[in-house]
């Protein structure tokens, strides 16, 4: 029997920083991980980024780079005894890097296992996840470890990629292959090296009794269509799917938002991705044209915490067909990046004295919180003060959204601002 041949990616694995595509924000001289691998010094890391795009590859290059021995296990079948046995071998080693793929699977109880050995030395811990590790991440563990964040891959780093592959592949270096276009490739890949190399595999293969191998996208393109498209957690349909979840609510479309939830959880996407998403939508997409959207996104993640899968489902169901029926607003998520802008270049404007805070007695001799009007003391609230800094006066930022809420809100301020906003 013939043996099974090695997939392409993983006979395309660089060995070394100087064969490694992409991330040069990190692996070019003078930059992290290349300073790591010269001093011959790591800390503990976690790799931030979306899938395919070299994590797990820059951890096997680190620990090459420091002659360490390396474990690798993944979070989402590895228990706290196989954690306690690699820690304890490692102890007899002396040190070691351990790589935990996926470490945003990993409960409370995982993560604190890693803890000691973390802090002693013994591990020297490189987790790679495609979530942000600030909400996966427990804080203890988060603290004794530095945090890099890698980028998409650009076409041009794919486009080497595959070049690369058919020149130095042992396999398809000795085919004729006419590489001919390569954007229906890319977009079948969705960026994501890993698929792209399968892909790029796929289609040889498909030609491999052919005297010449044509790459074209129109071949890549009938081919490629022939596959189902499933939900991929960790590749580009969580991405789309996601998306187009977030958008089918933005569009008022319950029946979508569904749809596209069905098959994330179908697929086995985690509920507090889901449940997450819809905190930022609450206030992005509907904001003040109905403030309950928000409480019931909040109750609807504490809620998931506390009850699991399958329950969680009719949870998650109920928060997102009332997300989507709920009147939209973006003039929050407006209002907030204005601000940022403007704040951002005017950091220095003075704040008025009869703004400020006034604790000392220096501070109240200088006129510090002197004419302050206590809003409390005027009818309806309002008083006819200016609260921005010299030159911002009347300055706008929140622009209500035609929606009947807003709109009274709109009424309110106008009636007692006397068109001091022109609302």
């Amino acid at each position: 029997m013939q043996k099974k041949l090695t997939p392409l990616p993983e006979r395309m694995r660089p060995k070394s920083l100087e064969t490694y595509i992409g991330q040069q924000h990190l692996v070019a001289p003078g930059m992290p991980i290349y300073n790591f691998i010269q001093a011959k010094k790591l800390p503990s890391i976690i790799f931030w980024g979306p899938p395919g795009i070299g994590k797990t590859t820059l951890a096997k290059i680190l620990a090459k780079g420091m002659d360490l021995q390396f474990f690798q296990i993944s979070a989402i079948n590895s228990s706290v005894k196989e954690i306690r046995e690699i820690i304890a071998l490692a102890k007899k080693i002396g040190e070691a890097i351990l790589f935990i793929d996926e470490i945003h699977r990993f409960n409370k109880s995982q993560q604190d296992s890693l803890l000691k050995a973390v802090e002693e030395g013994t591990i020297t811990l490189i987790g790679a996840t495609t979530e942000n590790p600030s909400f996966e991440v427990i804080s203890a563990l988060l603290s004794r470890a530095q945090v890099f964040t890698l980028k998409h891959l650009e076409k041009t780093d794919l486009d080497k990629l595959i070049v690369s592959a058919l020149k130095n592949d042992t396999e398809l270096s000795k085919l004729n292959i006419k590489l001919e276009e390569t954007d229906a490739l890319m977009g079948f890949s969705g960026g994501d090296a890993r698929k792209l190399l399968n892909l790029l595999e796929i289609i040889v293969n498909a030609q491999i009794a052919n005297k010449e191998i044509l790459i074209n996208d129109k071949f890549v393109k009938e081919k490629l269509s022939q596959f189902s498209a499933l939900y991929d957690k960790d590749g580009e349909q969580h991405y789309d799917t996601i998306s187009a979840f977030i958008k089918s609510i933005r569009g008022s479309d319950p029946n979508a938002a569904l749809y596209y939830m069905a098959r994330m959880l179908n697929g086995g996407e985690d509920p507090k991705f889901i449940a997450r998403r819809l905190l930022i939508l609450a206030s992005e997409d509907i904001g003040n044209a109905n403030p309950t959207a928000l409480i019931m996104a909040n109750n609807c993640f504490q809620a998931i915490n506390v009850i699991g899968m399958p329950e969680s489902a009719i949870i998650l169901s109920q928060a997102v067909t009332y997300l989507a029926s709920s009147p939209k607003s973006n003039a929050s998520y407006l209002a907030i990046k204005h601000a940022q802008k403007i704040a951002n270049e005017t950091a220095n404007a003075p704040i008025p004295l009869y703004l400020r805070n006034a604790p000392t007695k220096l501070m109240k001799q200088l006129d510090y919180g002197k004419d302050y009007k206590y809003a409390h003391d005027f009818e309806g609230g309002f008083v006819d003060l200016e609260f921005m800094p010299k030159g911002l006066e009347g300055t706008k930022f929140w622009e209500p959204n035609n929606t009947a809420r807003e709109n009274a809100l709109r009424k309110y301020l106008k009636e007692n601002w006397k068109e001091k906003y022109n609302y």
